[in-house]
């Protein structure tokens, strides 16, 4: 029987999210609900394991692990790509990488869900609420506001939609932004000093390369208003987080929506843990009863074409639009 590994179901609604049926007589499913973050404890609990569906890049695969699991035939991402995954090492070590579509990105509403917590103050509403206390906060207007987009791709446009529809400033920047991009969104096209001294709402959302690690750093945190919030649900590496403790610790910005974080999950000691001042999801923008189906069901047809001596989605592909 193939040994199939789950990695990272954290909710552990990976069996009831797609329709397993088909490996029933043909392998053995072990589902992974806690995170290995070791990398000595990852080989040994993988080492049996022909079939590794992975949950994002909620767990890495570079080549030192990869050549430490000489059963591993077939790795399967969920999404058309991960970043985690040592691809051209897979490959040359003779492992299958395969990956799934993805839906229409929730991140999105995820990203509106922290800028409205982090502006009507809904944590800090609720915490008070339940200690016996009533109206402590005065909360923060959008309109008229000024939203400062930092990437301005499809998700980045979307956000921006969204903020002009509750009659937002939007502003955008990123290193290789154009005006005709701008013009084609419908916002205005500003430097990184203006974004970051300007807006009321700071929204990252870019994609972590080597370009954008530590974009936002300890002068741009400096330069915001003491009003200022910062969001981010794109990654965590992006924002120098050591700097963004220390502009909550010391009111340099009034506060912080996050979903990212340097090391995720994030350490239980953390600073952030400790704030008022900053709203935390566990990088959950993605997590939502669509993606998971589509993410489920997609891997459920990879590993059953693996069997079948063939290979369906490998990694990199470019998915269909939904």
């Amino acid at each position: 029987m193939t040994k199939i590994a789950v990695l990272d179901d954290y909710q552990r609604v990976a069996l009831t999210s797609a329709d397993w049926s088909s490996l029933v007589d043909r392998a053995e499913v072990h589902i992974f609900s806690e995170h290995i973050a070791d990398e000595a404890e990852l080989v040994a609990a993988l080492a049996d394991f022909d079939v590794i569906v992975a949950m994002r890049e909620r767990t890495p695969f570079p080549r030192s692990v990869l050549a430490a699991l000489p059963a591993l035939k077939l790795l399967v991402t969920t999404g058309p790509a991960n970043k985690s995954i040592d691809v051209p090492a897979a490959q040359e070590l003779g492992i299958s990488v395969c990956g799934t579509r993805a839906p229409v990105p929730p991140n999105l509403e995820h990203t509106w869900a922290l800028i409205l917590a982090c502006a009507k103050r809904i944590v800090a509403f609720d915490r008070d609420i339940r200690s016996g206390e009533w109206q402590n906060h005065v909360t923060s207007d959008l309109a008229r506001a000024r939203l400062g987009v930092v990437g301005l791709g499809n998700y980045g446009a979307s956000v921006a939609t969204i903020g002009k529809a509750f009659e937002m400033d939007v502003v955008a920047w990123s290193t290789n932004l154009t005006d005709e991009r701008c013009e084609e969104v419908g916002v205005a096209h500003v430097t990184k000093d203006e974004l970051f001294a300007t807006s009321d709402f700071v929204a990252i959302l870019m994609q972590l390369s080597d370009r954008s690690r530590g974009l936002v750093g300890r002068d741009d945190l400096r330069a915001m208003k003491p009003t200022a919030y910062l969001v981010n649900t794109s990654r965590g590496p992006i924002v120098d987080e050591d700097a963004l403790v220390d502009a909550l610790e010391q009111g340099w910005i009034a506060g912080a929506g996050l979903d990212v974080f340097d090391v995720e999950p994030l350490p239980v000691d953390h600073a952030l843990r400790r704030l008022p001042n900053v709203v935390l999801t566990p990088h959950v923008g993605y997590v939502t009863e669509r993606t998971y189906r589509v993410f489920y069901r997609d891997a459920v047809e990879d590993v059953v074409a693996h069997l079948d001596g063939t290979e369906l989605r490998p990694v990199p592909f470019r998915p269909p639009n939904r």
